[in-house]
């Protein structure tokens, strides 16, 4: 039994007995005397093992507590929140700062965040001299990288940078060492990699043809056709898994990032998951989207529903994949690309299939969210999910049989106008990282045409009436949460501050969102998206205890501060995850 739990029997029994005597002396009595003593000895246990804190100002993002200074803490909850008085001044512990409620990223990939953690870092890279560089520089610091048993690993390289051109296979022999090496690189979007000679060997051959996948060049592999590779790649033992897990949730912590919605985990790293969920320095909250070992499949075996008790990792939603990525020319589009106009992109599985894929799961209980981010893509998966009500509510109206189930399209990037406006009226939730409308800005309107960008593409507000989930989709862009916010604000580079055409007046700035908005797209809104509300993205009374301390009121902030922002601590159920240290190396 928990000490609380304890105390409280053992304070509460004498109390609870002498009421029992009144009751029966006293049986008519109102039964409310019955339970007063419970209330009271409640209350003063709330007193006696809850921790008060108490800042300069409070953002509550609650609807009935929007202006507070203090909160207490029980149980990894917020027992009590309030405006402070002197009757608090002895039993506060008095802080400096500014609160508001623990950051959740909307869509996130945690495990391949910690391996690129432990990987070559590609982002940024400029040329292919630029990445053989950080290739060189990597295996010099890392001598068992490369071998057959564990691959060269790494992400962030664009053929954009490659004067137009795709890598090849032989691009990766920098030197005789290299030539013997195992290397897999993935793209900057992660819907294609890039192998070595080494790792082509392997390869059957001719290489099969994939529906859904294509092979660009030699050495590259998008979408679908990655399969061929992976199924050779010598996955990480749980030892070096269990390390990537643990670095990436402390990076994310440094972020003031309490919980993601981890957008994609086999079962088998489920089972890692709820492994380590017990450990002491498992330091977030976890929102898992099952995706079944082979991709678009209905795995009901594994399906199994999952929350441990402290609120650290919740499984009961799917992912399904309708297309790939808009940089690769791999979204689904209902017209050609403007810059390719012999391609539509690939659809990764047909619209039937997909349609049967929603209803099955959603039999089981099961959110379904699907990866969409060209028109036909999110056409497709608005019908599926259309499809899918019928069956699964049959008495109820849509929008009422979504608000049950919930049902998400990941990403939500270019969508017709007929769709947003079934969006719209059934309820549909947008999952949309707004980096991805700052780094996709110098190209978008290329591929797609004047009028889909301006109709279609990167749509915020327009969104907004069915609160959008926001995320950043890491490591395919930065997890740091006070950029998406940046870049949902300004529709600006939270690199350069600048938008397409090199200005600050925000590529299609009628798109964009306040602050307060923002704000909420990376709290609550992730919580209603998760089936949390209530619990997380709020500071109030029966919530997780989760929270961010800034060193200024996030409203006062000018959006350029924004952009560079760091967070002073991170609280995890009551429990300091994170305290920024000093320049100097001392810790305030």
């Amino acid at each position: 039994m928990p000490p609380i739990a304890t105390s409280f029997t053992i304070i509460s029994l004498p109390i609870i007995l002498v009421a029992v005597v009144y009751q029966l002396r006293f049986p008519d009595l109102d039964q409310m005397f019955f339970l007063l003593p419970n209330f009271l000895v409640f209350k003063i246990i709330q007193n006696i093992f809850s921790k008060t804190y108490c800042y300069a100002s409070i953002e509550t993002l609650s609807p009935g507590t929007s202006y507070v200074d203090c909160f207490s803490v029980l149980d990894g909850k917020f027992s009590r929140v309030f405006m402070d008085d002197t009757s608090h001044k002895l039993t506060k512990d008095a802080r400096e700062g500014h609160v508001i409620p623990g950051l959740w990223d909307g869509h996130g990939h945690l495990l391949r965040y910690g391996e690129l953690m432990n990987s070559v870092n590609l982002f940024g890279t400029r040329s292919m001299d630029d990445v053989k560089e950080r290739l060189l520089r990597y295996k010099a610091g890392h001598k068992e990288a490369g071998t057959s048993d564990q691959w060269l690993r790494g992400i962030g390289w664009d053929q954009a940078n490659f004067e137009g051109r795709w890598p090849v296979a032989s691009d990766l022999e920098i030197s005789e060492t290299f030539k013997d090496m195992y290397i897999m690189l993935d793209r900057v979007d992660v819907h294609c990699v890039w192998v070595s000679e080494k790792v082509l060997a392997l390869l059957p051959s001719p290489l099969p043809e994939i529906p859904g996948g294509e092979i660009p060049a030699e050495g590259v592999f998008c979408d679908n056709s990655i399969d061929i590779v992976t199924q050779f790649y010598p996955r990480p033992g749980k030892e070096r898994k269990a390390k990537f897990l643990k670095d990436a949730m402390l990076d994310l912590n440094k972020l003031g990032i309490v919980g993601m919605h981890d957008a994609g985990v086999f079962p088998s790293e489920l089972e890692l998951y709820k492994e380590l969920v017990s450990d002491e320095d498992w330091s977030l909250r976890i929102y898992a989207m099952l995706e079944c070992e082979t991709r678009n499949t209905f795995c009901p075996e594994d399906a199994v529903k999952f929350n441990d008790s402290d609120g650290r990792l919740f499984v009961r939603s799917v992912k399904l994949f309708a297309d790939g990525a808009l940089g690769s020319w791999g979204s689904a589009m209902i017209e050609p690309y403007m810059d390719k106009p012999e391609s539509k992109g690939s659809l990764l599985v047909n619209g039937t299939t997909l349609a049967k894929l929603a209803k099955d799961w959603a039999r089981t209980g099961f959110q379904v969210n699907i990866h969409a981010i060209g028109d036909l893509a999110n056409k497709l998966s608005v019908e599926a999910f259309t499809s899918a009500y019928d069956v699964l509510c049959p008495a109820l109206t849509q929008r009422e049989c979504q608000a049950q189930h919930r049902f998400r399209i990941e990403h939500s990037q270019v969508i017709h106008p007929d769709q947003q406006r079934q969006m719209l009226l059934m309820g549909i939730i947008p999952s949309i990282q707004p980096t991805h409308a700052t780094s996709d800005m110098a190209y978008a309107e290329a591929r797609l045409g004047k009028r889909r960008t301006e109709q279609e593409a990167y749509r915020m507000r327009s969104l907004l009436p069915l609160n959008p989930v926001l995320g950043s989709d890491f490591p395919v862009e930065s997890a740091n949460i006070f950029e998406g916010i940046y870049a949902a604000v300004t529709r600006r580079s939270p690199r350069t501050g600048l938008d397409a055409d090199g200005g600050t007046e925000g590529w299609y700035s009628e798109e964009t969102l306040s602050l307060k908005e923002a704000l909420e797209g990376f709290t609550s809104n992730p919580a209603y998206g998760a089936f949390l509300e209530g619990k997380a993205g709020v500071i109030q009374t029966g919530a997780y205890a989760d929270w961010v301390v800034l060193d200024e009121p996030l409203q006062a902030l000018s959006m350029e501060s924004l952009r560079i922002l760091t967070v002073r601590e991170t609280w995890v159920g009551g429990k300091m995850v994170y305290k920024r240290p000093e320049p100097d190396g001392i810790v305030f």
